[in-house]
């Protein structure tokens, strides 16, 4: 099982800077909703929508980059179709965008919280030593997540702050694997 993890992260490893990059995007997005409280709500839509459309153009580039070092590439693609259906549906209608948005983003961290645990205990099973610092990241994805999920009419301006915070953690989740993906390119050269 160790080898079936290692080679699949092994390609992952080599295109760590692509989880630094969404990282830091994902950060610049919720200090952006921080700053903007009230305008946020109305320009969130437009911003999630491309941010969610070029998400899955990364992971869908990764994946089929990877797709001959990656056993389970496919599970990366599912991810990124999904991730680019949803943008588009988001770019595509932002008026039906604004008054659904707390389930978009909710589902959407969902996703991106449990693929965050998984990944921590992918690391944990090949000893990277920091993996509880991402599983706790991803278990903060899913509570923001089910926050927005609990409370979507109510939402009102919490949904600004709760995505503000959420894109943080998230953000702070892609750049601590980054560097976790990093450190094993090292080892693996």
């Amino acid at each position: 099982m160790a080898t079936t993890v290692l080679s699949s992260v092994q390609s992952a490893v080599k295109h760590w800077w692509i989880s630094l990059i969404l990282g830091v995007l994902y950060i610049i997005a919720g200090i952006w909703v921080f700053q903007t409280p009230l305008a946020s709500y109305v320009s969130l839509s437009i911003v999630f929508s491309v941010f969610i459309f070029v998400s899955g153009i990364s992971q869908i580039v990764f994946s089929i980059s990877s797709r001959n070092e990656i056993n389970n590439w496919g599970w990366y693609l599912a991810g990124g179709i999904i991730d680019l259906i949803i943008g588009l549906l988001l770019i595509s209608h932002p008026m039906l965008t604004m008054a659904i948005l707390p389930f978009y983003v909710g589902f959407w961290l969902l996703f991106q919280g449990f693929m965050a645990i998984g990944l921590s205990f992918q690391f944990k099973s090949i000893g990277v030593a920091s993996w509880g610092w991402l599983l706790f990241l991803g278990f903060l994805t899913l509570i923001f997540s089910f926050l927005l999920l609990a409370n979507p009419v109510f939402a009102g301006l919490s949904i600004v702050y709760m995505t503000a915070m959420a894109f943080v953690s998230a953000g702070i989740f892609r750049i601590f694997l980054a560097f976790d993906l990093k450190r094993l390119n090292n080892i693996l050269d």
